[in-house]
């Protein structure tokens, strides 16, 4: 993702498909709000929640089982 703007799915291997997903996903945060300000203040109320992080954590899942289908699952990768 160069300037916001996603290129492309594809990544050399799984390593940095797990990192283009949480890209995504923190991405996905700034686009809902786009408030650096207003992000900073909200962060202490979901950041000691553990409802809150598993959402969070099952956002970077999803983004990072959609990349691995655009890679194919990396099926070249040995």
């Amino acid at each position: 993702m160069a300037d916001g703007c996603l290129i492309t799915l594809k990544t050399a291997n799984p390593q940095e498909g797990f990192a283009l997903a949480i890209k995504l996903s923190q991405m996905g945060v700034k686009y809902a709000q786009p408030s650096d300000e207003m992000r900073n203040e909200l962060r202490p109320a979901y950041a000691e929640n553990a409802h809150s992080l598993i959402a969070a954590s099952q956002v970077v899942a999803i983004n990072f089982r959609t990349v691995a289908a655009a890679n194919d699952y990396w099926q070249d990768e040995k």
